[in-house]
């Protein structure tokens, strides 16, 4: 049997002023299918999804909906009550019973709201913190479609590669933009490119879709020399990637093989090292004995760690293991409580901060990067001046006379990079720099940082974009520690699965000195909900039985009494099930 049409678009036109972001669009979305839209900032991706949402209305054109369709949205921003608690906002008026015997209510909460109490109240939550909780309000509905603009943000490396196995194993329908390319290609069964008010369909996630726009743009000869080049460096990277990004049965292993024979690798390291050694000397940064405590945590527990001329280094670690504490103590704005940090002489730092600060709102685009520097030299011995720089980062023509202020974030972002980029610096610092930036900025970031000769510290959400231009990844375990993971991410989510399990074991541990026996606890937590299931079918049929008996006095009477009686049974039950979990923790 087809599969049920939830929405449909027929020739769908929009139009902010003269310009078009939907021009005469048809697609569909249908039971099952999982929709990951990419395109350039300002293309029209949260449109789209406001148009599917039913909260904005297309000028021309048909949207269609399945009688009785369930929807549910996550914006950019959150709709939350801040008078409400966590519990209220997430779970609403269900009863606790109900969902904390639920194993996907509980298994939600656990990955995207650990240590956050439910009776916490919303008002004073961070915004990371009110975004966990509004996509944890989402996963744990019951929609029939389920919208996502950015769900990745504020989120961790573990919460991600969660979310992207939960995504994956679900029934439900999703539509979702993000620039997260690890999340696209585990999850989306289809990809769409919006670009100049159309809307291109291709089959598969992230790697897929790469492989048939460059096979389209080929076929086409189209006049984009630097797109396909940048192309042909993605697909040459899924190739020496890890196998699981190019196993799919889908994925057309001779194309892409024809397309990338005589690719290069990324990036020529041998050469890269030797550049950098030669505007960098021998030393970079060596962190000795390093021990760094903040409001009351130790997040470097007596560290030693060295960054060397060339070396390109990744960092992850769960939210507040110190990330951000390490770039501060390598730039020299934060000195540590013991140890010392050694800055090579040569050493020119350029560090991007998480927030977008330092821009003049009152200035145009081109002077903003201009007052740095007119042009750069690349790897390679490429000059660039800031004007083609510029339009390889998707300001072209007009667009680098418009003002700052009228930017948007993630235009925003991109002039700051390219700021720091001008400056020549000989060591970079980037802190979450695929914030706000679309799939196609990142290609060309990824482009620029390949022939950037210099000293490369990374500390990233993102694990697509940490791997491809990091060559070994580091990780901070929240314990003090910082630990080399010659397996890259991978092996900082085995290690961090094992850690969550040795302290499920602990908690059990410690608990059955109080309760005597945890697992017949737990069994016995078992059969209460079994047996509640079947009381509450059991009233459910009652209640059906005296409304189908509503004239028959004796009869009602009876089945009253026996209401009453599996009521009493139920409440009984739910009182050892609150006892029983409270022992257990």
């Amino acid at each position: 049997m087809a599969p049920r049409n939830l929405i449909n678009l027929e020739s769908a036109s929009l139009a902010y002023g003269t310009r078009f972001i939907l021009d005469g669009v048809s697609l569909g979305v249908a039971d099952g299918d999982r929709v990951g839209i990419v395109g350039r900032n300002g293309s029209g991706k949260s449109t789209l999804l406001r148009v599917l949402a039913g909260l904005e209305q297309v000028d021309s054109g048909r949207v269609s909906r399945t009688g009785g369709l369930r929807v549910g949205r996550l914006g950019q921003g959150d709709e939350l009550d801040p008078g409400q608690t966590v519990g209220e906002a997430v779970i609403g008026d269900r009863a606790t019973h109900e969902w904390a015997g639920d194993a996907r209510i509980r298994d939600v909460l656990a990955h995207l709201l650990p240590g956050l109490s439910m009776e916490a109240p919303i008002g004073p939550l961070s915004g990371g913190e009110r975004r966990r909780v509004a996509l944890a309000r989402l996963l744990i509905g019951d929609d029939d479609l389920v919208l996502l603009d950015e769900p990745t943000n504020h989120l961790d490396v573990e919460a991600i590669d969660w979310l992207s196995t939960h995504l994956a194993a679900g029934n439900r329908s999703l539509v979702m933009v993000t620039h997260d390319r690890w999340l696209l290609d585990t999850v989306a069964t289809t990809t769409w490119e919006v670009v100049d008010g159309a809307v291109h369909s291709y089959e598969g996630g992230y790697a897929e879709y790469v492989l048939a726009r460059a096979e389209r743009v080929r076929l086409a000869a189209a006049d984009e020399a630097r797109r396909q080049n940048l192309l042909r460096k993605e697909l040459a990277w899924l190739r020496r990637g890890p196998p699981a990004r190019t196993s799919k049965p889908r994925f057309r292993i001779a194309a892409a093989n024809a397309l990338i024979e005589n690719e290069p690798p990324a990036r020529d390291r041998y050469e890269l090292a030797k550049m950098a050694t030669t505007r960098l000397g021998k030393s970079v940064f060596d962190a000795e004995d390093v021990t760094v405590t903040l409001g009351g945590r130790t997040l470097l527990d007596h560290v030693t760690w060295r960054l060397g001329p060339g070396d390109r280094a990744g960092i992850v670690g769960v939210n507040g293991a110190g990330k951000t504490t390490l770039l501060r103590l390598l730039d020299g704005s934060l000195a540590p409580d013991a140890g010392l940090v050694k800055i090579g002489r040569t050493v020119a730092v350029a560090h991007l901060h998480q927030e977008v600060a330092g821009l003049d709102p009152g200035k145009r685009v081109l002077p903003t990067v201009e007052e740095v520097r007119r042009d750069i030299q690349l790897g390679g011995g490429d000059t660039v001046t800031a004007g083609q720089l510029l339009e390889r980062f998707g300001f072209a023509g007009q667009r680098q006379w418009t003002l700052v202020g009228d930017l948007s974030g993630g235009e925003r972002r991109r002039l700051q990079l390219l700021r720091l980029l001008m400056g020549e610096p000989n060591v970079l610092l980037l802190d979450e720099p695929t914030n706000d930036l679309d799939v196609e900025t990142l290609n060309v970031l990824e482009d620029v940082l390949d022939g950037w000769p210099g000293s490369l510290v990374v500390v990233s959400h993102d694990r697509w974009f940490l791997e491809r231009v990091t060559d070994a990844v580091w990780a901070l375990m929240g314990d003090g520690r910082i630990v080399q993971l010659p397996r890259g991410v991978d092996q900082y989510l085995e290690l961090r699965r094992e850690a969550t399990a040795a302290a499920a074991e602990a908690a059990p541990a410690a608990a059955r000195t109080r309760t005597g026996d945890t697992r017949a606890a737990r069994k016995e937590i078992a059969r209460i909900e079994r047996e509640l299931e079947k009381l509450e079918r059991r009233e459910k049929t009652l209640h059906e039985q005296i409304a189908d008996n509503a004239t028959d006095h004796e009869k009602v009477l009876t089945l009253d009494t026996e209401l009453r009686s599996v009521h009493g049974e139920r409440e009984a039950l739910e009182e050892r099930w609150l006892e029983l979990a409270d022992e257990l923790g």
